[in-house]
């Protein structure tokens, strides 16, 4: 008997299953993506629609608008109160107006021409008492319109000053937080009427829409669906012996129909329970029926050759990691 053919047949069967080891495991998976949902800000009717399905969009374009009739007056009704307390604020800060301050100094002239006669009045009084012309009581009157004529001056200067003054320091502050809030307002309605109109916050494809031109459109329903290629993902399902050999970063293959090479992608989430399996029992026998989710995201470069729905197989190349 050769002695060598059992050494032979162990080095083949050994060399083989070294092979096997090294080949590629491979799992069936499909593309997902997750869409971004471009919704109505403000309720209205549809008046515009720039996009359609399956156009390649950048960030910033426009997608669509709604009308603006109520918004528009809005701002203009803003405007005007914003206007009318700036006035109000202005006229605070002046005092009274200039013919309202010239009828004062006016009555401020008569009243010190009053008190000059007042005085000259006296002073012919107190000469003809003391010559005995005329009573004492003459002379009392004469004192006492000379001090009416100079209280109604004070008085008449107290209200020229106050006249060239400004509103009170509360008045003005009240007036001038009337300004703020009228120009809140403007600013806050100028906010929703630039919402009737929506640009795109993301670049990709446009998935779908949801309303045509003519249709009412509700504050937060979505109107288009874009698909960025950065939201593309595989996801892709592995027994459980070979959940350990899994881990978040870990790169995998993806192999599609017209891929000419496969595409690198990276996994970021492992389920840590078991999905589609059947009512088995969790002994070491029926462990290689269980599955897991795995979800890996392509560069977007890559992803761009993925379409959503597409199925892919999905190499772990546990061998060489």
């Amino acid at each position: 008997m050769n002695l060598h053919i059992p050494l032979v047949t162990a080095l083949l069967i050994a060399w083989l299953s070294g092979c096997h080891s090294a080949e590629e495991e491979k799992f069936q998976g499909y593309v997902e993506g997750e869409p971004v949902l471009v919704a109505a800000q403000q309720s209205g009717q549809l008046t515009s629609l720039t996009v359609r399905r399956g156009d390649e969009i950048k960030t910033g374009m426009p997608l669509f608008s709604q009308d603006p009739t109520t918004e528009a007056a809005g701002v203009s009704q803003a405007k005007a109160q914003l206007a009318q307390t700036r006035a109000q604020l202005g006229n605070l800060a002046t005092g009274k107006r200039p013919p309202e301050v010239a009828v004062i100094e006016a009555q401020l002239k008569d009243a010190e021409a009053r008190r000059t006669l007042s005085a000259e009045q006296l002073g012919r009084q107190q000469a003809l008492v003391a010559k005995g012309f005329v009573s004492a009581e003459s002379l009392d009157a004469a004192r006492t319109q000379l001090a009416r004529d100079e209280a109604n001056v004070a008085q008449m200067k107290a209200q020229l000053a106050t006249a060239r003054l400004p509103g009170r320091k509360d008045e003005r502050a009240a007036a001038q937080a009337q300004v703020l809030a009228s120009e809140a307002a403007v600013e806050q309605n100028t906010i929703r009427l630039e919402q009737k109109s929506q640009r795109s916050p993301v670049s990709g494809q446009v998935q779908d829409i949801y309303y045509r031109i003519g249709e009412w459109a509700a504050p937060g329903q979505p109107v288009v669906s874009i698909l960025p290629a950065e939201n593309i993902k595989v996801r892709f399902f592995v027994p459980e012996p070979t959940l350990g050999a899994l881990r978040t970063g870990q790169t995998v293959e993806v192999h599609c129909d017209g891929c000419t090479v496969p595409l690198p992608a990276t996994i970021r989430f492992i389920s840590p329970t078991a999905e589609f399996t059947p009512p088995v029992l969790f002994s070491e026998k029926n462990r290689h029926r269980l599955v897991y989710l795995v979800e890996a995201w392509p560069q977007p470069k890559d992803a761009a050759h993925l379409h959503p729905g597409q199925p892919v197989d999905v190499s772990l190349n546990v061998a060489r990691q």
